[in-house]
């Protein structure tokens, strides 16, 4: 059985500034801190190395947005638009992402640690070579994910798509997938030691290594 690791939560204060967004665009070092943030609307914005702390994000867009090497903790996204957001070699720690939408968002030698995605929507999103640590994907879209070369530890997959996967160069050791749905994932065989699967699921495993499968009976 495989024991699960606690996942942090965001540590947010009770009480938080409403602030408007775009005052970030005129600042030499763009911070956010103990404020919440409502409708922005950011997209196609570059902003290299934001600092968010303890900040709540809700019901905003920043589609296309290059958003490298930010530094995100104790953060929350609420129904927010992150479409090709480009999180390149960013840090995130504490931060949840509930109910977004992130087609094409690239976390690519980003660092999770304790980052929840639940009911994403998060096809084509791209992990190559990222760290992820107490992660969590609830009840989410990974369609055509690619987390090729990718470092996990205490990493979840929950009632999720998987379908199209890249979990190749890498280790699913430890990683139960027997909730989630997929027709097909590009995986090596050698990165599925130690992967908890379902019955039916390592069927489907068991033909991509070449055996042929049947029932007691069967000719």
């Amino acid at each position: 059985m495989v024991k699960k690791a606690k996942i942090d939560a965001p540590k947010l204060p009770r009480d938080l500034d409403s602030v408007d967004f775009r005052a970030i665009y005129d600042e030499d070092e763009p911070e956010l801190s103990a404020c919440t943030v409502t409708g922005a609307q950011a997209s196609d914005i570059e902003i290299e190395k934001i600092i968010c702390s303890k900040v709540v994000v809700k019901n905003s867009s920043f589609t296309h947005a290059r958003l490298e090497r930010a530094d995100l903790m104790d953060v929350v996204f609420e129904n927010c638009d992150l479409s090709n957001v480009l999180f390149h070699k960013g840090i995130f720690h504490r931060v949840a992402f509930k109910d977004c939408k992130l087609t094409g968002a690239d976390f690519s030698e980003a660092h999770l640690s304790h980052v929840t995605f639940e009911q994403c929507v998060a096809p084509l999103s791209d992990f190559v070579d990222a760290q992820l640590k107490h992660t969590a994907f609830r009840e989410s879209s990974l369609k055509g994910a690619n987390f090729w070369g990718s470092a996990f530890q205490h990493v979840f997959f929950e009632k999720s798509d998987l379908d199209d996967v890249q979990f190749k160069q890498m280790s699913l050791k430890g990683i139960d997938i027997r909730t989630c749905t997929f027709d097909q994932l590009h995986v090596e065989l050698e990165s599925l030691e130690g992967c908890v699967v379902s019955p039916e699921q390592a069927i489907g495993f068991a033909k991509l290594m070449g055996l042929n499968v049947k029932e007691q009976g069967q000719s």
